[in-house]
């Protein structure tokens, strides 16, 4: 190696930490907040996870009894356009209050068994209002902290091209706070209000009903108590975790429950009810348990609507849901048949972490490991969904064979045929007979529907066989002769063979036959 080589390679500084100043930009404000939160009602369930971890605080100080329902009011105020989630938590001290509503992904929570941990749940609002607040009163202070972010200065700082660039910037001018007296407001809360939220996707941000209905879903809430397996549920979720007693209240409408029903419709004039359940118990990777679950079996008999609000497995973290209900769809044999199960999959390995948005997991191979148990699950529900399609094809096959016949017997009880279309028409019935008996004799349909299977069968053949024993009806065609009587069979066989519809073609021969006689 020549000398200059050398000094070149000596040019070569080590590493070093860097000390350049970090510059945070004003957009990362956007990202954590409306990028974060594309849909609008997932602000409701940041703000109720809030709150339920709030309660689950003061629960552990001893602020609140254990064994009492934690309580989570909304309201709405529709001249206001405004709306409050206000919980009977733990709250916040005053002398951490601001520090803690101002910081980005400082939360405390990480690394315990609370839900929210990436600190920026609180800004899901940002996007969708004017101005939120937040307000606060921990046990023995005199007064209540508040904190407005400003949104509308947000957005216009976030559009701004020149001036302000850096996130410091843009809560200095958009963020204030202030302590007001704590007479009226309760000993120990925390509240968050959305004042002038702006109209979007229906405006179902200001729709009380909706609102409801979503957190029916999402939400740590009960099951209605006549819910005939919700002792079961609890029961069992318990003995692995604390799922958590939460009460919501919405002003002006009952308490939100879980949307699940012991009988619900599949289609008009068309219901089915739940029937039994399974518990699922998912072992983790290293034998400790990753997940436990349950499945509601009914009778298949079809996709659920989507208006119930329970369809679909589900997974759910700290008793409230990440993800839409199609998120295992892909586990089935068909993806349809996730519509026709009911089940919740509750995680509980810590390493198994919901992403950023919620609607999702982080991939890492504990979550394989419990899609990996849970393919078999949804197989045999896709067996089950398969196998009562079977049944319901085939008495719908039955029912078809049974309605060709009796439309043939009154065919030929009307006594306005020949004999050679008679006796094809008997024939058809008895095949159709055949049929039956075929559907009837599956093992499938036996253990549910033999006895009325088999009682519909006796009453048809019964019916062909004294059809058969009388031989042809008088009528008016009896007492005719020759080439006139003749003449009316042969029409009327017309008159059956092309009519595309045999009722039709049944009610107009009787309508000439009245006026034969």
């Amino acid at each position: 190696m020549t000398a200059s080589a050398t000094s070149l390679l000596q040019l070569d500084a080590p590493w070093t930490q860097s000390e350049a100043q970090i510059i945070v930009g004003k957009d990362i404000l956007e990202l954590l907040s409306s990028s974060m939160y594309v849909d609008p009602m997932s602000i409701f369930r940041e703000y109720v996870q809030n709150a339920a971890d709030s309660i689950d605080e003061a629960k552990a100080e001893g602020i609140i009894a254990s064994e009492s329902c934690g309580q989570i009011a909304l309201t709405f105020d529709e001249t206001n356009r405004s709306a409050k989630i206000r919980d009977n938590g733990i709250g916040i001290k005053s002398e951490e209050f601001e520090a803690r509503l101002t910081a980005f992904g400082a939360s405390r929570k990480r690394g315990t068994t609370l839900r929210g941990f990436r600190g920026v749940g609180r800004l899901a609002g940002i996007g969708y209002c004017q101005e939120l607040v937040f307000r606060t009163r921990a046990l023995g202070e005199a007064r209540v902290s508040e904190i407005k972010w400003d949104c509308r200065i947000i957005k216009s700082l976030l559009r701004s091209t020149d001036g302000v660039t850096d996130l410091k910037s843009v809560m200095g001018q958009a963020v204030s706070s202030r302590r007001v007296h704590g007479k009226g407001w309760p000993e120990h809360f925390f509240e968050v209000e959305l004042r002038g939220i702006v109209r979007h996707r229906d405006d179902k941000l200001m729709n009380p009903v909706a609102v409801r209905d979503y957190l029916s879903q999402i939400a740590p809430v009960p099951f209605l108590p006549k819910f005939k397996f919700q002792d079961q549920i609890e029961s069992e979720l318990a003995r692995c975790f604390s799922p958590g007693r939460f009460k919501i209240e919405i002003t002006g409408m009952d308490q939100v429950y879980r949307p699940h029903r012991n009988t619900f419709a599949i289609k008009d004039k068309i219901s089915d009810s739940f029937q039994d359940i399974e518990f699922i118990r998912i072992p983790g990777i290293d034998g400790t348990l990753a997940a436990i679950g349950w499945i509601l079996h009914h009778g298949y008999m079809g996709a659920i609507p989507a208006e119930t609000r329970f369809r679909g497995l589900r997974f759910r973290v700290g008793n409230i849901q990440v993800g839409e209900p199609v998120l295992l769809e892909d586990l089935f044999v068909e993806s349809r048949f996730n519509s026709w199960s009911v089940g919740e999959i509750h995680i509980l390995d810590p390493r198994i972490v919901p992403n950023g948005r919620r609607d999702h997991f982080e991939q890492n191979a504990h979550y394989l490991n419990v899609l990996n148990h849970l393919g078999p699950i949804a197989r045999e529900i896709s067996l089950r969904c398969r196998r009562s399609s079977m049944k319901r094809n085939w008495l719908k096959a039955f029912e078809r064979h049974q309605i060709l016949a009796q439309g043939k017997l009154k065919f030929i009880r009307q006594g306005s045929l020949g004999r050679v279309l008679r006796a094809r028409l008997l024939s058809e019935a008895k095949e159709a007979v055949r049929e039956m008996e075929k559907i009837a004799s599956k093992e499938a349909l036996k253990q549910e529907f033999e006895d009325s299977l088999r009682a519909s069968l006796k009453r048809l053949s019964l019916a062909i066989s004294k059809v058969d024993s009388n031989g042809v009806k008088r009528g008016p065609l009896s007492r005719m002769r020759g080439a006139r009587k003749k003449a009316f069979e042969e029409v009327f066989a017309l008159i059956y063979e092309c009519s595309q519809n045999e009722v039709f073609a049944k009610h107009l021969i009787d309508r000439i036959l009245v006026r034969v006689k």
